[in-house]
């Protein structure tokens, strides 16, 4: 008998939920559905949980995510830690698991402090902050499709848990028995005080803060918002409106909706998800299109050229925020001593070349937006947080100011918006500002591929990919010689946790990175070439005619 039939009749016999009794029942005879449902526990690591919403083992249900939260109360009860800030998004049954969370710390005497309604992934990060709580917990799958949920887990900085930290968390949770935790109901707990629910001025102090980084107006700008159904949908247009913006909404996209009926991908990085939005860009003829995911931690801009509607890249953004914050604080007279903007090793290299023309250092950290801020953590130990002006990373994660540890669409939607105005006013678009930078540092194009490898066989796939990969480094790739390999397992020459990232430096100035995803069943391939247009496309059809060989 396998693993999966196993953990299957011990489900059939323990569950007690009504709607997971019946997904039981309903696969029954399906062993294909069996076998992904119950190969394996759902994965913790440092991006939290991440699944589809279901029954099994390797799903998110309320069982998961008792499980889960009880692995996270017996952390926190060894290490004496006492309180957690909790949100969560628009996402299906993101409230239910939410309250789940709730009451199973609770039921640990682990006091809950849980937001009144759903709310942006910077914004939990910041209710850490302010309530001083211990951890923090957010309920949401960021920018997947529709039928996945998940939970993020965060330290009393604000910053989602570091690889230490997600292991210890992990060795605690194998150790637990869903079936076996004993819960009083989420009414009984706030009766009794272990749960409250936060006051509603909490996130006015956020906006107040977001606000406080302003280093414009946007008065003459109109801009379309889609939140694309998610926990964006009334902070976003409300701080946009403070800033002096005409603000049209996608109403198809603009209240939560765990389903994205417009969307079924809810990503900005995504041009399908942003199509209703582009259609009301042209009618209006408004400046600009700005869409956040469902957590709204992530921000993507479509820009109106002169009647032509192009999208920015995340790398491009980011490019385009730095230069701008550098600009406007140097003409304000605020630009620290020693400045410093902090990206992912997969974001764009032309960062480096913004940041030398300001007098500032650029710090590359591993991907995922917590090394962001615990580079900023290792500033404020050393009293020097004012230095960090921003930080971003290329899957449209962007983050100015130290008052919350991830990324925030939240900022990143208020700067855009300013930076257009501000160009505007000169007579340029975005797109002009991304252009003048092309022309003065060199034209940086980067592409991401994704691989998918769902269920159990594809995981056991995409691992036996890596591993030949490293037992067979290539020394060319396409006929172009490599001048460098960075296998960041192994690597010593920068000081950074070790990660399964591979990549490679080609003597064509191109650069190919090869890492699995954290939360995703995905290997992603990030490709930059920096020649002229028509070299470019000939460097990218040579990576992607190696990638096709090797993966």
């Amino acid at each position: 008998m396998t693993t999966a039939i196993k953990n299957y009749e011990l489900w059939l016999e323990k569950v007690t939920d009504k709607a997971l009794k019946q997904e039981l029942e309903a696969i029954r005879n399906n062993q294909n559905a069996i076998e992904n449902a119950f190969y394996k526990d759902l994965i913790f690591g440092t991006g939290g949980l991440r699944g589809e919403i279901s029954v099994g083992t390797n799903c998110l249900n309320i069982y998961t995510i008792a499980k889960a939260t009880q692995g996270v109360a017996d952390y926190m009860l060894r290490k004496n830690l006492k309180s957690v800030a909790i949100s969560y998004d628009s996402r299906n049954k993101s409230d239910e698991f939410s309250k789940v969370t709730a009451c199973v710390l609770a039921s640990n005497g682990i006091k809950a402090y849980i937001s009144p309604t759903l709310a942006p992934t910077p914004h939990l990060s910041f209710m850490v902050r302010e309530l001083k709580c211990d951890m923090g917990i957010m309920v949401t799958a960021s920018h997947n499709p529709a039928k996945y949920n998940g939970y993020k887990v965060y330290d009393n900085n604000g910053c989602q848990v570091t690889d230490n930290q997600a292991n210890e968390i992990l060795s605690f949770i194998e150790k637990i028995d869903p079936f076996a935790i004993k819960m009083d109901t989420f009414e009984s707990y706030l009766s009794k005080g272990l749960i409250s629910i936060i006051d509603d001025s909490l996130e006015g102090e956020y906006i107040e803060k977001v606000m406080s980084y302003s280093l414009d107006t946007a008065d003459g700008l109109e801009v379309i918002y889609s939140p694309l159904n998610g926990a964006g949908y009334r902070i976003i247009p409300q701080l946009l409106t403070l800033h002096s913006v005409k603000l049209h909404l996608v109403a198809e996209q603009a209240n939560p909706d765990g389903n994205f009926p417009t969307c079924p991908y809810p990503n900005p990085e995504k041009p399908e998800a942003l199509a209703l939005g582009i259609e009301l860009l042209k009618e209006t003829g408004a400046d600009i299109l700005i869409a956040t995911d469902p957590d709204a931690d992530r921000m993507g801009v479509a820009v109106n050229h002169k009647g032509e509607i192009l999208l920015l890249t995340g790398n491009e953004m980011g490019v385009l925020i730095a230069n701008y914050i550098f600009t406007k604080r140097r003409e304000l007279g605020i630009l620290p001593d020693n400045p410093v903007l902090v990206k992912t090793i997969v974001s764009t290299p032309l960062a480096h070349k913004i940041a030398n023309k300001h007098g500032a250092s650029v710090v590359n950290v591993l991907t995922g937006f917590k090394y962001i801020g615990e580079y900023i953590k290792t500033l404020e130990d050393l009293k020097q947080e004012s230095r960090f002006i921003f930080g971003f990373e290329e899957s449209y994660g962007y983050l100015a100011g130290t008052y919350v540890r991830d990324k925030d669409a939240v900022i990143a939607s208020m700067l855009a918006s300013e930076m257009t105005a501000y160009y505007k006013k000169q007579g340029k678009t975005l797109i002009d500002k991304i252009n003048e930078i092309y022309d003065e540092f060199g034209f940086y194009q980067h592409q991401l591929l994704t691989y998918t490898f769902e269920g159990a066989s594809g995981n056991t796939k995409m691992q036996e990919l890596l591993k030949n990969l490293r037992a067979n480094l290539p020394l060319e790739i396409s006929g172009v010689k490599v001048n460098k390999t960075i296998d960041y397992l192994t690597q010593t020459e920068f000081p950074l946790p070790k990660a399964d990232v591979i990549s490679f430096d080609l003597a064509d100035d191109s650069q190919l990175i090869i890492r699995p995803s954290g939360t995703e069943p995905l290997i992603k391939a990030y490709l930059t070439a920096a020649a002229t247009i028509e070299e470019n496309k000939k460097i990218f059809e040579k990576l992607k005619m190696f990638l096709s060989q090797i993966l």
